[in-house]
């Protein structure tokens, strides 16, 4: 993200901000309340539109004009405010509206329980993918979210 400036009636949420983000890279936004860190990453999800500035991925200029822009690129923002359903199982989160089917109106659960057990390891979480979500913990909770990402690429 290169320049990026966002304006809201009264404020400059962002002035000039870049950022770099590397494959397979680990980064934490610090800052105090209002400094723009969740503005900046909803244009980076395509929840904001940038005012100016550009985006690049993998060395390619995009424009990111909604959510559905930013996943094709194979971006994915865990949000603080989980987005699960608590009633179901961890991999009936991971799969919920991405469903693998036998049949039109038949869930091919047994395919989805090992993607979800694949996808869980992936990233440290051993726990059975039968498992409701409301029994897990909030840092379980967001690593579920992150497997959410990761089945999406």
């Amino acid at each position: 993200m290169r320049g990026i400036s966002k304006r809201f009636p009264g404020v400059v949420a962002l002035s000039d901000v870049s950022l770099d983000l590397h494959h397979g890279e680990i980064l934490a936004l610090v800052g105090e309340n209002g400094a723009g860190k969740s503005t900046l990453m909803k244009i980076l999800g395509g929840a904001y539109a940038l005012d100016a500035g550009t985006i690049h991925v993998d060395g390619q200029s995009v424009e990111i004009r909604g959510v559905n822009d930013a996943k094709r690129l194979g971006i994915a923002l865990i949000h603080q405010e989980l987005l699960l359903a608590p009633n179901l199982s961890i991999a009936a989160n991971i799969f919920l509206g991405n469903e693998k089917r036998i049949a039109r109106h038949l869930l091919d659960r047994r395919s989805m329980n090992t993607a979800a057990s694949e996808l869980l390891s992936r990233i440290g979480l051993h726990l059975p993918p039968t498992m409701l979500v409301s029994d897990l913990t909030t840092g379980q909770m967001q690593m579920v979210e992150i497997a959410k990402a990761l089945l999406r690429q």
